[in-house]
């Protein structure tokens, strides 16, 4: 290749700088979203920006943008005090831009002026989208519509445990006369981060929604981009479903987040939240107090009803009992005659029937004694006979005793032939003792024999 038919670098990028330059000498109004931003040791800001919409999520244009120093302070100072934010990733801007390309840097895109109304236009955009979309889901006014208990005691809360917010929160809500049961769920209150770590926050404390009776959000005071998080679909849908009331308190006067819509309560800040808490308890005291009052005074009322119309009753009661009395003691009067004339009747109606019974128990016994006397004659005639019929058979029997004893004489026995068998001594009666061999005495008449028993039949 001829050596006149080629260039350096430096004269390609001098080529390349001077036909941007003068293709571009104008600056141009650019919109896009800061992906990066970063400000060195020397103030310059070095920003990356993007546009989003590419297929699967990559960008379809990128580039990067610088803020000399000497004018960095006054746009960042500017975009603040419009919008209440710094400058920071994630917020869509609009900027004027001046195309530039340096030979060691390449081409960028020199910040020069920024548009905040944008911006803030942007984020109203995100947050009017965010309330479309809960209302057509129909969750907008579910928290809204949860009754708040009469005495909110047990709290759970959700905000950076290291947090001026949280700080004053706890050191007005510990200054309370009543006594409340605080639980924390840390999390990031603002940052890339603090969207996921409040709905993991808010799980946690739906999974133990039984032990408290509300829901406190709090986070301090911050700049209007540290809102961003609370106007995101996901954090409001999470919050608009909690099964508890939802008290907000997200430190901030200007702008309402879609968070401060749906949530039961929204206040402005943390201690505006406690100091509502502890109202809510001093009402509820009160309230207490007054049903006291009404309670003891409906109390007297009831117990002096009770006392009069006892009273009355007790009138009224000795009133019948004294009528009862009377009435009884009259009846009483009337029994009283009634039983005399009765008994006297009785009494003579006995008189008679007695009288009747004596004629009739003397004829009776007149009866009774003629019949006796007559048969007493018929017995004492019988008994005279019956004893001279006696006498004669006691003489006949008497005598007949007489020879029967005569008869009985033992000797007159042994005249008869017959003999006394003994043995051992004894007269023998009875044969069934004897055995063969005994030796036994017969007594007869004039002798006595000795004998041995030589066989029994």
């Amino acid at each position: 290749m001829p050596a006149s038919t080629h260039i350096s670098l430096s004269e390609l990028q001098a080529l390349i700088k001077r036909g941007i330059d003068n293709a571009h000498p104008l600056p141009y109004w650019v919109t896009a979203e800061i992906s990066e931003l970063k400000v060195n040791y020397s103030g310059h800001c070095y920003i990356e920006l993007v546009e989003k919409g590419g297929a699967n999520h990559v960008p379809k244009a990128k580039a990067s943008a610088v803020i000399w120093r000497s004018g960095y302070p006054m746009i960042a100072s500017y975009f603040q005090g419009a919008t209440g934010q710094v400058l920071a990733a994630g917020l869509k801007v609009l900027v004027k831009v001046v195309v530039s390309y340096h030979e060691l840097y390449g081409l960028s895109l020199q910040i020069t002026d920024i548009d905040p109304t944008y911006t803030l236009g942007d984020m109203e955009r995100q947050r009017q989208e965010t309330i479309r979309r809960l209302r057509q889901d129909g969750v907008f006014d579910m928290n809204r519509e949860l009754p708040l208990p009469a005495a909110i005691q047990r709290i759970a809360v959700i905000s950076s445990r290291n947090a001026a917010g949280y700080q004053d929160f706890m050191k007005e809500i510990s200054s309370s006369p009543y006594g409340f049961e605080i639980t924390l769920f840390d999390a990031f209150m603002q940052g890339a981060e603090a969207e996921e770590s409040i709905v993991r926050a808010l799980g946690e404390a739906a999974d133990r929604a039984d032990g408290f009776d509300a829901l406190v959000l709090i986070r301090g005071g911050g700049s209007q981009s540290d809102l961003g998080c609370f106007n995101s679909y996901r954090l409001c849908c999470y919050l608009a479903q909690f099964p508890l009331p939802v008290i907000a308190g997200i430190g901030h006067d200007k702008d309402q987040s879609v968070a401060d819509l749906v949530a039961a309560v929204s206040l402005k800040t943390p201690t505006a939240v406690a100091v509502y808490l502890k109202n809510g308890m001093a009402e509820f005291d009160a309230g207490l107090d007054d049903m006291r009052k009404e309670l003891k005074e409906a109390a007297q009322a009831f117990f002096l009803q009770r006392r009069s119309a006892l009273r009355d009753a007790a009138f009224a009661l000795n009133r019948i009992s004294t009528q009862g009395t009377q009435a009884v003691r009259l009846r009483l009067e009337q029994l009283r005659g009634a039983l005399r004339h009765g008994a006297a009747q009785a009494i003579r109606r006995r008189e008679d029937r007695t009288a009747a019974l004596q004629a009739q128990l003397r004829q009776s016994a007149r009866f009774a004694f003629s019949d006796a006397n007559f048969r007493l004659d018929n017995l004492s005639a019988m008994l005279r006979h019956r004893s001279r019929e006696y006498v004669a058979s006691r003489t006949k029997a008497l005598s007949l005793l007489g020879d029967l004893a005569a008869t009985r004489d033992p000797d007159r026995i042994l005249d008869m032939g017959f003999a006394v068998v003994r043995s051992g001594g004894n007269i023998v009666t009875d044969p069934v003792g004897l055995q063969a061999g005994d030796s036994v005495e017969i007594v007869m008449k004039r002798r006595t024999i000795e004998a041995e028993i030589k066989k029994i039949k």
